[in-house]
């Protein structure tokens, strides 16, 4: 009788656990209504632990475990960042509404799922993870335009995420590569840390391990490219998109040829060296406004212009993302790939349209697009008028157009709709619902308004 008695007690705990939480490594966390019908927003989960003091410039480690039930109904601190001010073009097309709390302590994700899966383990949903632009050195996970309404409303678990960035995610230096193997990349880490995440836990909301997407805009496509050839996630994703990130050829942040870690290395030294903090426990001991502030003072030394971003360094990454194409070890998955008419440089055009020519010559899918709208303005912001901008696409593939100051029309809100079908179609199934690019027969998918 007493065994019977305590089952009983424990499915009636169970009956009764609270709408909204799951089971997730280190313990049970509960999310909230989001604004959309049937929606589940879980924010600032923490995937990793903080990485400060001696964790400062370490590979992300585990959570710690906690006791009774975290409650995720706020985002995350943000990545320490200049951010973009009021009055600038993108600060007032994206950051009008201030800069986030920044912390050192900042490896959080967000999660959007429909409320009807949550802790059905075999719902087999596909995901999309998102990792977001800034040149490695500014964005967030859940900027104006980021917000996974639209995509958990067809049936697609969104994710985004924070990673570390500039100082603290990409610095090398001779201490840290003799204490590690290697340095740097280590926002880089944070990504795949999160992917890793993503993959042990997203079952509990619904979704499908086997089924995720990797996708980002200018630095975060940058990063799906490093993801698609980093021996780290080998096997983790099944699907990516690059948006704005370039193609074949794309140089800038991209990872370089032929320089040893032994320059990055020199290059962190002479940073830190400027700062006057000569060793590494001077680095790990400095506030965090110290190391946030040591790239400028080293330019302001007048020593070079510094940017940090991530670098083969033999472990996180081994090769360019062209030599990699080329020999084979490129992940074997679709990609859809693509860029805005009015976008930058390299990023655009014919990059894309190479990778693509090869990459269907070498049998593996792959899709391109071309963003062609020019987004409408008022007389309130006519320097606004930047046409079919770099990241100009954030506000439909999300469907966050209501966010925005633009005067939007019907027309706008059917092109998103169109986009956020076509995204959530290629991570459903891998085919985002035109014909792939053939080296012999090439089509791009044309986005603008009707």
């Amino acid at each position: 009788m007493k065994k019977i008695l305590i089952l009983l007690s424990l499915l009636l705990a169970a009956c009764h656990q609270p709408d909204g939480v799951v089971n997730v490594t280190g313990g049970r966390i509960q999310g909230f209504p989001s604004g959309k019908a049937d929606v589940t927003v879980f924010k600032g989960v923490r995937y990793a632990a903080a990485p400060v003091g001696e964790l400062r410039w370490k590979a992300p480690q585990p959570v710690e475990p906690w006791e009774g039930i975290l409650v995720c109904d706020q985002f995350g601190p943000i990545a320490w960042q200049s951010g973009n001010a009021p009055g600038t073009f993108y600060g007032d097309e994206f950051y009008w509404n201030g800069t986030p709390e920044m912390n050192e302590d900042c490896l959080f994700l967000n999660i959007w799922a429909p409320t009807r899966t949550l802790g059905q383990t075999d719902a087999a949903l596909p995901v999309a993870l998102w990792i977001h632009g800034g040149a490695f050195q500014n964005g967030y996970g859940y900027e104006v335009t980021m917000d996974g309404d639209e995509w958990a409303a067809r049936g697609v678990i969104l994710v985004t995420l924070n990673y570390r960035l500039g100082t603290f995610g990409f610095l090398s230096h001779p201490e840290l590569t003799a204490e590690q193997g290697q340095s740097g990349n280590y926002g880089l880490m944070d990504q795949i840390a999160a992917l890793k995440w993503v993959r042990d836990n997203i079952a509990a909301f619904g979704g499908n391990p086997e089924n995720i997407t990797v996708f980002g805009q200018s630095a975060g496509a940058m990063s799906v490219k490093d993801l698609l050839i980093s021996p780290e996630s080998r096997g983790l994703m099944a699907k990516a998109i690059i948006q704005s990130g370039g193609g074949l050829g794309t140089r800038g942040l991209a990872p370089a040829s032929g320089i040893p870690q032994s320059f990055y290395d020199r290059q962190g030294k002479d940073i830190m060296d400027n700062a006057g903090l000569g060793t590494l426990a001077d680095m790990r001991s400095a506030s965090a406004q110290q190391i946030f502030d040591t790239a400028g003072k080293y330019m302001a030394a007048g020593k070079g212009f510094v940017m940090l971003s991530p670098h083969n360094d033999g472990k996180v990454l081994t090769e360019t993302f062209d030599e990699a194409v080329f020999d084979g070890s490129l992940a074997q998955v679709p990609i859809l790939i693509g860029y805005n008419k009015d976008d930058m440089g390299m990023l655009a055009g014919a990059s894309v349209d190479r990778f693509c020519a090869v990459r269907d010559s070498l049998g593996c899918p792959v899709y391109e697009y071309e963003f062609l709208r020019e987004l409408p303005t008022d007389e309130e912001h006519p320097a606004s008028a930047a046409g079919a901008f770099h990241s100009a696409e954030l506000w439909y593939m999300f469907g966050t157009l209501d966010n925005s100051w633009r005067p939007f029309t019907a027309a706008d809100h059917a092109l998103s709709a169109r986009m956020v079908d076509a995204w959530t179609s290629f991570c459903r199934s891998g085919n985002p619902g035109w014909p792939a690019y053939k080296h012999d027969k090439p089509y791009k998918e044309l986005f603008d308004i009707e």
